[in-house]
């Protein structure tokens, strides 16, 4: 299927919809999506001539067929094997992009935390949904952003209340089902963390089927003054997985995010991480790892918005790349006139360990204050053969040696992990990929 093919296939699917928008048209909420639909047919998708994607052809991507709706019987008990035993929280299950509450948990979430989807925030809380549903993100000029604001029709809305602490983290299981076809999804998910509140979330993908799948996810996340918010996104999908995701995040005075992005699996994926530091004395943290084989191709691109002054972002993004793997790193860091003071690190690192294995790096920091200290970076090689021949010396085969220095290499990201299930999960899966 052509790239015009499938975005044909696109326009039609939402004209399906489009009667259900008509007589709510004047509702923010759908005027956004009918927006978002001309943006759409305008900029159709990216190709290798856009700079954003000039290391990331989605041309596979868009020559596949899928089915935007599909049936799925996928029941509880198959799912089990993508559970953390020991990992307890408030689960919210989506299959091919669709909230299944009867496979959910969301019995610790009763009295602290509110759970809508968004047809629901439309009757019953439609300030929560217009005051903060696409404020940050931008369908005018990005496709799969314009893409997902109208196609997604249905969606999460998490709302943690003021000065409520969320003991255990809200965990987003997304189950691609591609046992009987291809399968395309769109998701669309909207935190709400209010003033002083906390909280941890974790995104997890995962694939169950032998055919592709196409995921297009956006979630925005909007944290409020002095909120903190830890935030995972884990993916541990199929070869024939094709996922564009991205986060965008709002930021108020004094408030705190961290983000932790782990690529373990995928055949092709591009994650979009968004931060607006729209307020003073925020802190803003992004680590990353991604681990590509094979064929995989993983490009993570990074916005870090400083807006205001008095701020700080860091970030710590590394990969290990193996065969004939491809990666992309991209990351901004923006200092706007009025954000005096800032304080913005940005570190890439990457380890290759085929001579097939090609990453491209792109670190960019734009400065328009000058009371500053920023600081940029990037770094591709291979291995210590002196650290590994002296190992070796030591009796340690060279095998195990560099598995050794792999596993190294990598802690400084898994490390920062805070849940430890999940940390443990990480660690034990980038030990058998590197082993």
């Amino acid at each position: 299927m052509s790239e015009k093919n499938i975005q044909t296939q696109l326009l039609a699917e939402f004209q399906e919809v489009e009667s259900g928008i008509n007589g709510h048209a004047a509702e923010p909420f759908n005027q956004r999506r009918l927006k978002a639909i001309e943006s759409f047919k305008k900029l159709g998708f990216p190709t290798t001539k856009h700079e954003e994607w000039k290391y990331s052809n989605v041309r596979k991507l868009t020559q596949k067929e899928y089915n935007f709706h599909p049936k799925s019987d996928i029941t509880a008990e198959e799912l089990n094997s993508f559970h953390l035993p020991e990992l307890k929280g408030i689960v919210l299950y989506f299959v091919n992009g669709i909230y299944h509450p009867e496979l959910s948990d969301l019995d610790s979430a009763k009295g602290k935390v509110e759970i809508l989807t968004f047809q629901e925030a439309q009757k019953q809380n439609p300030e929560l949904l217009n005051n903060h549903y696409g404020i940050y993100t931008d369908e005018e000029n990005e496709a799969f952003s314009a893409m997902n604001t109208a196609m997604a029709n249905d969606g999460i809305i998490v709302h943690v209340p003021a000065h409520v602490t969320v003991e255990q983290p809200i965990i987003l299981r997304m189950v691609s089902d591609t046992r009987e076809e291809n399968v395309g999804s769109v998701l669309r998910n909207l935190i709400v963390v209010g003033e002083n509140a906390e909280v941890k979330l974790a995104e997890s993908f995962r694939t169950y089927g032998e055919h592709s799948g196409f995921v297009n996810t956006l979630t925005e996340i909007s944290v409020a003054e002095s909120a903190r918010v830890d935030y995972y996104k884990v993916q541990d999908e199929s070869n024939e997985a094709y996922h564009i995701g991205t986060t965008n995040v709002l930021q108020k005075d004094k408030s705190y995010f961290y983000a932790a992005t782990v690529t373990l699996n995928g055949g092709f994926i591009r994650n979009n991480l968004n931060l607006k530091l729209d307020g003073e004395y925020i802190d803003s943290y992004m680590y990353g790892l991604y681990v590509p084989n094979g064929n995989q191709h993983i490009d993570n691109h990074t916005v870090a918005d400083h807006t205001k002054p008095n701020s700080v972002s860091n970030e710590l993004y590394k990969g290990i790349l193996m065969d004939e793997a491809t990666g992309v790193f991209n990351g901004k860091i923006f200092v706007r006139e009025d954000a005096q003071k800032t304080n913005a690190y940005q570190n890439c690192r990457n380890v290759v360990t085929s001579d097939k294995a090609v990453m491209n790096t792109k670190p960019q920091l734009e400065i328009w204050a000058d009371d500053v200290k920023c600081s940029h970076g990037t770094t591709t090689g291979k291995l210590n053969d002196e650290a590994i021949f002296y190992m070796q010396s030591r009796g340690i085969p060279k095998q195990e040696a560099i598995r050794l220095q792999l596993l190294a290499f990598a802690e400084d990201v898994v490390s920062q992990i805070k849940i430890e299930q999940i940390r443990e999960f990480l660690a034990e899966k980038i030990k058998e990929k590197v082993g």
